[in-house]
């Protein structure tokens, strides 16, 4: 697999690969690779280009992370840069300065291919149990979403996905692309609840420079983007009436025009949608058209709610400590037996994602190796069962000085984005700028890929 954001040198080794025959795959950013690695998608050996933007400690980070154990090759512009140091501290990873010609580049790459065939250990190593396609769960509820997902995913049948918030639907969705054959296409995600109803067909379909006031270029929309892979529409539900008229004929003719434009495009998608809604009551209040409901709904997968499969929320809670353990440098492994317990008899709201959420708080704060009680819940079980806001949840409590609520939510923003400096500060609605001077105050060890910080967390406030 290669990970170059440049593409350039990422596409002079695919292409010195192929001659080889040696089959790739690409990802052009560590989130990519990161959702590659969720899916189980572990390559034999991993190439990535050390770019300014990309430093070692990044790319450090996600392998380590990750557990990858293949063999690594990192292109860098010098074998003393600093940036590359972290780097060069993992016994599988081979730093190689950046080739200069095709001849020498294809010497390097051979080299590492026969590393890579040698090497012990090639692949992930087990989770805690088998999670099937990055989604956790072993009650017969799951087991059954499973079977449904395995054979829904080999044709081009539209699936709408229906469950509560913070259900795991688009996990579900995401299962269904990387096991069809569609799975090397594009996978195109569009959340109907975060663009305003005036921009929606916009974003479904594109737009041609000067359709609307301020379309000062051309725009592909998620049809275009999402041609010949899979688009997945969540929360289809708040579609406008006008809107679902539209979609209704895309799905019909397989053709749809730019805002703005009169040229019909032909589209090649398997559609996904998914709801929390209730679509047949929709229909029979009249605000969900039946005719797009029986197009859509060809095959539903009903996903349950996490107080109805209990039974998981133990591995849940496993899958979770693992993650947030690392991320935050913190030695907790486990939760008491007894606050496990009480934590299975929760009605769990928010569900998954509040489960989640839940326990990266607790981690963040935690001092030992274990989650009892008073970590999780102050003394008080009754005061997890509220379902958290989204951005408020884990942030603040009471107490807390000013300053210390700002620099969370800035770190909390950053691990969002994946470190994206400029789209965390979009998110503030702050400058770069001033999102830089608030890091280099909170202090220089920041994790730029994550927002995530060794030694800034605090350990008990």
């Amino acid at each position: 697999m290669i990970v170059d954001e440049s593409m350039i040198l990422g596409e002079a080794a695919r292409r010195v690969l192929s001659s080889m025959a040696v089959t790739t795959a690409s990802a052009g950013t560590l989130h990519e690779l990161s959702r590659a690695f969720e899916m189980h998608r572990v390559p034999d050996l991993l190439i990535v280009n050390v770019t300014p933007d990309l430093t070692g400690w990044q790319v450090a980070v996600r392998v380590e992370r990750a557990g990858y154990r293949g063999r690594v090759l990192a292109f860098v512009d010098a074998l003393d840069d600093t940036k590359i140091q972290y780097l060069t501290q993992l016994p599988n990873v081979d730093c190689v300065a950046r080739p200069s010609s095709t001849a020498l580049l294809e010497q390097v790459l051979k080299q590492a291919l026969r590393a890579a065939k040698t090497s012990a250990e090639r692949s992930l190593p087990a989770p805690i149990r088998p999670a099937y396609h990055g989604i956790i769960g072993e009650s017969s509820q799951m087991a059954d979403i499973f079977a449904r997902i395995a054979k829904v995913a080999v044709g081009d049948v539209n699936v709408c996905i229906h469950g509560e918030s913070g259900t795991g639907k688009e996990l579900i969705a995401r299962a269904i692309h990387y096991a069809s054959p569609r799975r090397d296409r594009p996978l195109i995600t569009l959340d109907c609840t975060t663009i305003p109803e005036g921009l929606m067909e916009s974003h479904l379909f594109g737009h041609v420079r000067g359709a609307f006031t301020g379309a000062t270029e051309h725009r592909e929309g998620v049809f275009s983007l999402a041609h010949t892979g899979t688009l997945f529409i969540d929360e289809l539900g708040e579609l406008s009436p006008s809107l679902q008229a539209k979609l209704l004929r895309v799905i019909q003719t397989r053709e749809f025009s730019k805002v703005g434009g009169s040229k019909p495009i032909r589209t090649d998608i398997r559609l996904i949608t998914a709801t929390n809604k209730d679509l047949k009551a929709a229909v029979a209040q009249g605000t969900f058209r039946e005719d797009l409901y029986y197009r859509v709904a060809v095959f539903m997968i009903k996903v349950p709610a996490l107080r109805e499969r209990t039974e998981d929320i133990p591995r849940l809670v496993d899958h979770f400590l693992q993650r947030f353990a690392g991320l935050y440098g913190k030695p907790v492994t486990q939760v008491a037996p007894v606050t496990l317990k009480r934590m299975m008899a929760l009605p769990w709201p928010g569900n998954v994602r509040q489960l989640e959420n839940f326990l990266e708080q607790a981690v963040v704060l935690a001092e030992g190796d274990t989650l009892t009680d008073r970590d999780l819940f102050a003394g008080d079980p009754s005061s997890a069962v509220a379902a958290p806001s989204p951005v408020l949840s884990g942030l603040f409590e009471a107490g807390l000085p000013l300053s210390e609520v700002e620099r969370r939510h800035i770190l909390r923003t950053l691990h969002k984005v994946h470190g994206n400096r400029t789209e965390a500060a979009r998110l503030l609605q702050i400058s770069v700028r001033c999102l830089q001077y608030k890091l280099k105050a909170y202090g220089r060890d920041v994790d730029a890929s994550t927002g995530s910080d060794r030694g800034l967390v605090p350990s008990g406030s």
